[in-house]
């Protein structure tokens, strides 16, 4: 009797594989070949599952944007109950990708979001993916009390800040803990309003 092959399961493998191997070298070091490899899957095995590498390579963007984004919600959901302007910290913090054991997933996400400036296959998922968080930040600010008419504005710069300390933890530009002080100060200047 054949054996039940697990799709989701390989597929969350092969996503991993991909991950691991955008961290080392960024996405032109991701091939099919590679991937197998790493995934310990034949070639075949990862074509029946991803029928071409954009395919692939889409998957295993919202595989990391999936991991993001439920950690933000942990995070959220986690404790006693927050004041919403220590929510939006605290959400602002998960998705900057700051800390030093995110570093890995602040690499791969900067590799999809470089690659998706030429690709419309990976821009569509992270413009879903953007669309997620600003809605989110919608709901946090409102519930903080931060007038309608500057919320959007405020989402949209917090977002823009939050990928811009990623850039420059990772190329050294900023230590974590200054590019922490940098989004708790544009934080506190929204807070006295």
């Amino acid at each position: 009797m054949p054996r039940q092959v697990d799709l989701a399961e390989r597929r969350r493998v092969i996503a991993e594989a991909v991950c691991r191997l955008a961290d080392e070298s960024g996405l032109e070091g991701v091939t099919l070949r590679d991937v197998a490899e790493r995934a310990g899957l034949s070639m075949g095995a990862v074509q029946r599952c991803f029928r071409t590498k954009e395919e692939m390579l889409v998957h295993a963007l919202r595989h990391i944007g999936g991991r993001i984004e439920r950690r933000v919600r942990e995070r959220l959901g986690a404790g006693p109950a927050q004041s919403s302007a220590s929510a939006v910290g605290y959400a602002a913090e998960e998705l900057a990708l700051l800390r030093a054991e995110h570093r890995s997933e602040a690499r791969v996400w900067l590799a999809f979001l470089a690659q998706a400036a030429v690709s419309e296959a990976l821009a569509g998922p992270l413009r879903a993916g953007y669309a997620a968080s600003e809605e989110l930040f919608l709901g946090l600010l409102a519930e903080a009390g931060v007038a309608p008419e500057v919320r959007e504005v405020e989402v949209r710069t917090l977002l823009a800040l939050v990928d811009g300390l990623t850039a420059h933890v990772l190329v050294g530009q900023l230590t974590e803990g200054r590019a922490a002080e940098v989004l708790h100060a544009h934080l506190e200047r929204l807070w006295r309003g």
